[in-house]
């Protein structure tokens, strides 16, 4: 694993559980605890968390970016070469929910400049991207979490089922030969029941997230039918892909 796909996964690890020890990330990333301890230096010496004996945590939250914002700025180069490539897979007129993420964000920088299509999404910054631009935009209600400016919960999930678009871009924690998967439930379930009411699916994800796993399974490979990432799949990866009839593209720059 590099040290930019160790340095994610241990980020992501701390925003699930706050702190952990460099025995428990070890085993995480299967990497020595001497490798672990020069990761969480280097995430220290740019503030993104703090050092306890034996392990680290995230820093007050007075202290720290939100993670969201973090993230956004994590493989920033790989994630708007997807979202670019993405966004010329869509024409004027379609219909896409979109979730919350920092790719999709991404991805609806880069459908600003398209013709109207109209867009469902539970990410208030996505709207507010999109909403100016002359698409047409409905934003799905809910609980609002601030972290990432989205509404999540039951809420949300009723207003979603009130719609049927022809795609869902979606984009996810980690993906594997088992399907994707993602660290939050709640955001789980929202791209669950956002595919459950499109035609298509078209997955975005930068490299970190291929051959990795997260707790909460969201669908199976067979249910993607475009995936746009920013570098090629691992060989088993790429053969399973191909298996459950997935249609891959790697973004170039």
């Amino acid at each position: 694993m590099r040290p930019s796909d160790r340095h994610q996964r241990i980020m992501d690890t701390l925003r699930m559980r706050e702190r952990a020890s460099v025995s428990e990330l070890a085993d995480i990333m299967q990497a020595s605890q001497e490798t672990i301890r020069r990761d969480l230096n280097a995430l220290a010496d740019q503030g993104l968390l703090e050092k306890f004996h034996g392990g680290a945590s995230l820093p007050p939250a007075g202290d720290r970016e939100n993670a969201f914002q973090t993230r956004l700025h994590e493989h920033a180069s790989e994630k708007q070469m997807i979202a670019r490539h993405a966004a010329s897979l869509f024409r004027a007129g379609d219909s896409l929910f979109i979730d919350t993420g920092t790719t999709t964000l991404m991805f609806a920088r880069a459908l600003a400049g398209k013709q109207p299509m109209t867009i469902i999404t539970n990410s208030l910054q996505i709207a507010g991207t999109l909403g100016s631009t002359g698409h047409r935009v409905f934003t799905i209600g809910g609980e609002y979490h601030a972290d990432a400016d989205e509404n999540l919960g039951t809420l949300a999930l009723d207003q979603i089922r009130r719609f049927n678009a022809e795609h869902a871009v979606i984009t996810v924690g980690a993906l594997d030969r088992d399907g994707a998967m993602d660290f939050s439930l709640e955001e789980a379930d929202v791209a669950r029941a956002m595919v459950a009411q499109a035609s298509s699916l078209t997955v975005i994800a930068d490299g970190s997230k291929l051959d990795r796993r997260a707790l909460f399974q969201i669908f199976p490979l067979a249910r993607i039918d475009r995936l746009v990432v920013d570098r090629a799949p691992t060989p088993e990866l790429a053969r399973a892909l191909d298996e459950a009839g997935v249609e891959l593209y790697v973004a170039e720059a």
